[in-house]
């Protein structure tokens, strides 16, 4: 048996941005999370946060978006295979949408924990 050969890398990541286009055009809470993710760069250049803050937001915005892509791709995944209500494929959709929640809910509390004294400290001047 031959062994299939692979797509250039080029063409690897064509297809990934292909991905993220269409999960940010179609999916309406990957716009949610895209319109969280400009506010707070917004607020990071007002609030001039530190290195160490910035690599802590790009790390968090990094993880919710890629949690929603896989989200994405498990909802679609889970749909091609069957449109009957199965109690695997409730389980598969909410589990990947729980992570997504709980990676956004600990996005939020640690910008909290590094915007809200910044926030404070501005309105005391």
């Amino acid at each position: 048996m031959k062994k299939q050969k692979k797509d250039p890398l080029y063409k690897s990541f064509g297809y990934a941005f292909a991905g993220i286009f269409a999960v940010v055009t179609k999916e309406r809470n990957m716009k949610i999370h895209c319109v969280a993710m400009v506010c707070v760069v917004i607020a990071g250049f007002v609030f001039h946060i530190t290195p160490v803050e910035w690599c802590i937001c790009l790390t968090l915005f990094g993880l919710v978006m890629a949690l929603e892509m896989v989200n994405t791709a498990v909802e679609a995944v889970v749909d091609l295979v069957t449109k009957e209500r199965m109690p695997l494929a409730k389980l598969a959709k909410d589990a990947a949408a729980g992570a997504v929640l709980i990676a956004a809910i600990m996005a939020a509390i640690a910008g909290m924990i590094i915007f809200i004294p910044k926030l404070l400290e501005s309105l005391s001047i």
